[in-house]
């Protein structure tokens, strides 16, 4: 049975379960019914942070033009361009035994791809999620609906996962930001051309 979350709430992932290792991040998101003239593209990204809070390199930010961490620990399944269909939309899989110890949280983020020429905001989108699967055994361990009206935010962390005491924890933080991927790449230390 999947343990449900509200926004600002903290869960244990390894300390009730030593054996978590692979888990896999799914988000999900509908788009409301109507028309800019363009298709929703919505990409799930995944910021890999130090002590700092910030990416090490480049190289800890895994979207759609970087889909694996050298290290194998964080892996982006790829880009669904429409969010079409049911079920997640984007996923990401970690494997927690492989993540360097030099990384302490990994952001989960969701972002509307060209925003502002497109005149899309997160207002236009509904039934936003995010789930932890455990690949080992195929069950859903956690789930956190998105209850928030965003109306002008075009990039959104979704949760995180966090090392506290040599134990992973997840926490559904679901906070809006302006400006896009550019916003977030910034607050997480990554310069963006």
């Amino acid at each position: 049975m999947a343990i449900s979350l509200q926004k600002g709430q903290k869960v244990d992932l390894t300390k009730g379960n030593p054996s978590l290792r692979n888990i896999m991040i799914g988000l999900g998101w509908d788009v409301n019914q109507f028309d800019t003239g363009y298709d929703f593209d919505l990409d799930a990204s995944a910021f890999m942070l130090g002590a700092n809070g910030r990416c090490p390199t480049e190289k800890e930010f895994i979207f759609y033009g970087n889909l694996e961490h050298s290290s194998g620990s964080v892996k982006h399944m790829g880009d669904n361009l429409t969010g079409e269909g049911e079920g997640d939309d984007e996923e990401i899989q970690v494997d927690l035994s492989l993540i360097p110890s030099n990384i302490e949280r990994v952001a989960f983020t969701v972002t509307i791809y060209d925003a502002d020429k497109r005149r899309q905001n997160f207002g236009q989108v509904s039934n936003a999620y995010i789930r932890i699967v455990d690949l080992t055994t195929g069950m859903e361990i956690i789930r956190y609906d998105l209850a928030e009206d965003f109306s002008i935010e075009t990039a959104v962390v979704v949760g995180e996962i966090y090392k506290h005491n040599g134990e992973w924890k997840f926490n559904a933080i679901g906070s809006g930001y302006q400006g896009g991927l550019a916003a977030l790449c910034g607050s997480y230390g990554i310069e963006v051309a």
